[in-house]
């Protein structure tokens, strides 16, 4: 695994800078991921070509993802996650529970 590849850490994620000849399914491999999670917290389709020098961003073990769909209240993501409303809210920044914004949650 190259490490070099990183440009940030978050507590949820990592910034990753695509080099050529990566792939969505070789990103995956090294950082033993699901390429179809990369895929979807990136807005991408999994078989969406990547272009070097593209930052997207990894999931970070430990972290529950969820992308907001139409109708969501934060009612119904708390449940989602089986999470207290106050760290939820705490962990993002904002919620403004609008199809396709990406929500986290760490225990």
């Amino acid at each position: 695994m190259n490490y070099n590849r990183q440009v940030l850490d978050t507590p949820y994620y990592t910034y990753y800078v695509i080099k050529s000849g990566d792939t969505l399914y070789k990103i995956a491999k090294d950082y033993n991921l699901n390429p179809k999670l990369i895929a979807e917290l990136n807005g991408l389709k999994y078989d969406e070509y990547i272009y070097p020098n593209q930052t997207i961003i990894l999931p970070k073990k430990g972290v529950q993802y969820y992308i907001t769909k139409e109708g969501d209240t934060l009612k119904s993501v708390v449940n989602i996650f089986g999470a207290n409303k106050e760290a939820l809210v705490n962990q993002n920044e904002t919620i403004y529970l609008l199809d396709g914004q990406m929500i986290f949650y760490k225990e």
